[in-house]
């Protein structure tokens, strides 16, 4: 359907005089620069730029004296430049705030080349707390902010606040999750302390601790007291590194691993089992599946189903444990199976997994990410095997002999695949159209989509280390894929968007010039909604925290022409789509406008206030018969609709939307008299598209010193200040400037802490073998 609406709006595009220049080709690939970091993981700070981070490792690309292991990336010139991280992010979690800025949860131990674990020991005999080669920090329990700027580095508090004793997690975590509640409040769920391939020993005897390397805990951000056993993570030991989680509309959370499910109670740690994945099919890492809700409309009553697609169904004795897997994966191909399960059916029926239309290939590693057009694209990932490296399998125990390198995955899937959940069975996917990326996009690549309505793809380094000669190299350049959307020449233009979102409450207006559209006014008010999607945080094929939702509106269409949509603010539901930043998109004809970042809620962790959900008039469209003078009522026959009033708006015109939908449009401004996120405009400069020689198709096969005395506090620490206004004069971490305590604060957590201590000093040792395996 995307592409029968892409269509359409070009063949009216065509006509109209005040058409816009075309400047990216649909469905292709454009060279997005050097990254100058591995892209592992990514966010979008503001309209302007992407946060880059990327395992300690040896980038020639330096900061401080070291190699840099962050990035700053500016979507207007598709440049980057490095910014300091003393802390191992190597595979952490992250999650945004409220008010707009990031924050990221645990990581690596320190290492140096080759990804050894740092020879710096302390009393207990733990090493991996420095690193003398590469200057990096242990990054385990680490809590790093960020409050993203639009000049790069020169404002106050741009950089990383990357402190590494200030300001801690409770317990280690390698591999864990992060997921917002509906006050800001961040979940951090599960993780390893140590690890490998996977995070379980042969035989499995200490499911729960596996000796000590893993971690079956959840805690908080800002903290609610002790952490708390899950007894999930000890029920899905072993294949449950970065659970798939999503809040629920109840405020629980969905929580899925190694082929289990449950809904979780994050109040009473109270778990309720759901169905297991059909066919044993493993979705999160190393396995990988794309996996991500779908969107929030008002045709389905703004209710949660959770999508996932490929991973692997690997018998389970060939997963292995911390060393390797006990096969060679790249020989056995990933799943190209889907499912869905909608977790809080609202008919009261039991929760259960469906089967919808397969992928066009099976895909491990593969990434979802939202598009304002309410379509679903997948890219990224390989034909067989698993995320993860290795130096040998025990079917091929000498690294000379792996057929790629340390990769345990073959066959790149270079060509894009989009899913339309709102198309009949049997033609839910398509590739038609799309190109075939050259540049393999295996571990360690990610996704997210940019304000202008494109996707910016970067990373892959399937290797323990920078390796640029190996059968799948270190990757830095980056891409930027344009869907078939692209194919317009002319995109919505809205004007008087507003600058703060609220859940429930007053409707707002945004109009949309005659400009934007050729042919009938009435025929693009019926085809024009709104959409507010969260990128997330993205890392491992997944995007934390990513939603997208329709508004609900109606219109009047103005005798010159204009039409002015009366849309609904969110539903007075903060479960539903969480505080915090978010795009917002007009779409006229399934095309999108650029987005405009907003902030949904107060700015600040906390209840967030709700009213009534949003009442809207009726639709007006413009008069056929005197061609100037409006006509009031639904003169097209539609009626108004009005859904449960917990979750979605109050009576409404849903018009005769293509996809039987009509969106709303709301935006929402950073507020900067809180935390000042910097927020801009911008539009997207041409580039040329990538060259490499690396041939690739859809089908293609694949043959400092010791912490001392560690006070360890919590994230709500009053020694910790995360986030100033731009325009003040201070710094980071001037805690001593009682104006600027931190609202995430709750007792402070000082002193020596016995609890912690076990961390450091009885985690189990990395050997030289299952070093190689994360």
């Amino acid at each position: 359907m995307v592409r029968q609406l892409s269509a359409l709006a070009f063949s009216l595009a065509a006509l109209a005089p005040a058409a816009l220049a075309q400047t990216h080709t649909p469905g292709s690939f454009e060279d997005g620069g050097d990254t100058l970091v591995s892209g592992m993981m990514l966010f979008l700070g503001n309209e302007k730029k992407v946060y880059i981070m990327d395992k300690t490792e040896g980038n020639a690309a330096t900061v401080n004296g070291h190699p840099a292991w962050a990035s700053v990336y500016d979507i207007d010139t598709r440049t980057a430049t490095p910014m300091d991280m003393i802390t191992n992010t190597f595979c952490s979690s992250g999650m945004h705030l409220p008010n707009g800025s990031y924050v990221t949860f645990g990581g690596n131990g320190a290492v140096g080349p080759g990804g050894n674990i740092s020879d710096v020991t302390e009393p207990g005999g733990y090493t991996g707390l420095y690193s003398t080669v590469y200057s990096d920090w242990d990054g385990r329990a680490q809590i790093r902010l960020l409050n993203p700027c639009e000049d790069n580095l020169t404002s106050q508090g741009c950089q990383w606040y990357d402190n590494r004793t200030d300001v801690l997690m409770q317990k280690a975590r390698w591999y864990s999750t992060a997921e917002p509640l509906a006050d800001g409040t961040i979940a951090i769920i599960g993780g390893f302390v140590n690890g490998g391939y996977i995070n379980r020993n042969t035989p499995n005897v200490d499911p729960t601790y596996e000796g000590g390397a893993a971690e079956p805990t959840t805690e908080f951000y800002p903290s609610r007291g002790a952490p708390q056993l899950m007894n999930f993570m000890v029920k899905t030991s072993g294949l449950n590194a970065y659970p798939h989680t999503f809040l629920m509309p109840d405020g629980k959370l969905f929580l899925q691993a190694n082929y289990s499910s449950i809904l979780w109670d994050p109040v009473t740690n109270e778990e309720t089992d759901l169905p297991d994945m059909p066919g044993q099919i493993i979705r999160v890492y190393p396995a990988s599946g794309a996996t991500a809700m779908l969107p929030l409309t008002p045709a389905n009553n703004y209710t949660p189903t959770v999508l996932f697609c490929g991973g692997s169904d690997m018998p389970e004795p060939y997963w292995g444990n911390y060393t390797s897997p006990n096969y060679n994966t790249w020989d056995y191909p990933a799943s190209n199976k889907c499912h869905k399960i909608t977790p809080e059916p609202i008919d009261g029926s039991a929760p259960q997994y469906t089967a919808v239309d397969d992928m066009p290939e099976g895909r491990t590693m593969g990434q979802f990410i939202h598009l304002p057009d309410m379509t679903m694209l997948v890219v990224n990932g390989g034909l067989n095997g698993t995320a993860g490296y290795a130096e040998g399998t025990p079917q091929t125990p000498l690294y000379g002999d792996m057929p790629f390198g340390m990769s345990l995955a073959s066959g790149p899937v270079g060509t894009p695949a989009i899913y339309n959940p709102n198309t009949p069975a049997g033609k839910q996917w398509s590739n038609s159209g799309l190109q075939t990326s050259n540049i393999a996009r295996l571990y360690h690549s990610s996704a997210i989509l940019l304000p202008d309505a494109s996707v910016m793809i970067a990373g892959s380094n399937p290797n323990v280390d920078v390796n640029l000669t190996t059968f799948f190299p270190t990757t830095y350049k980056a891409e930027i894929f344009y869907p078939p959307y692209f194919s317009a020449k002319t995109r919505p233009t809205p004007q008087n968007v507003p600058t703060n979102l609220t859940y429930g409450g007053n409707p707002f207006d945004v109009t949309i010039p005659a400009s934007s559209y050729s042919g009938s006014a009435n025929d693009a008010a019926d085809n024009t909604s709104v959409v507010i999607i969260r990128p997330g945080w993205t890392t491992h094929a997944m995007n934390m925290g990513q939603r997208s939702m329709q508004l609900n509106n109606t219109y009047t269409v103005n005798s010159d022409g204009s039409i002015t949509l009366h849309v609904a603010q969110p539903p007075p539901n903060p479960n539903l789509i969480q505080p915090g930043p978010v795009l917002l998109f007009v779409t006229m004809y399934g095309i999108p406008s650029n987005g405009t970042m907003a902030i949904l809620g107060t700015g600040q962790i906390g209840a967030q206030p709700t009213a009534p959900a949003s009442v809207l008039p009726p639709s007006v469209r413009l008069d056929s018969a005197s061609g100037s003078a409006p006509s009031s009522g639904n003169s097209n026959g539609s009626s108004a609709s009005t859904s449960d009033s917990s979750q979605s708006s109050g009576s409404s015109h849903t018009g005769a939307i293509i996809g039987g939908i009509v969106g709303a449009i709301a935006v929402v401004g950073i507020l900067g008299a809180i935390f000042g996120t910097c927020v801009a405009r911008r539009k997207r400069a041409a580039a040329q598209h990538p060259t490499s020689s690396y041939p690739m198709s859809a089908t293609q096969g694949g043959a400092g010193s010791a912490l001392g005395n560690r006070g360890v506090r919590n994230s709500d620490s009053s020694a910790f200040v995360p986030l100033q206004q731009d325009n003040l004069s201070t710094t980071w971490g001037n805690a001593s400037n009682a104006s600027l305590a931190s609202p995430y604060q709750d007792e402070p957590r000082g002193g020596h802490s016995a609890e912690f201590d076990p961390y450091y000093q009885n985690a189990p040792r990395m050997s030289t073998n299952n070093r190689h395996g994360y």
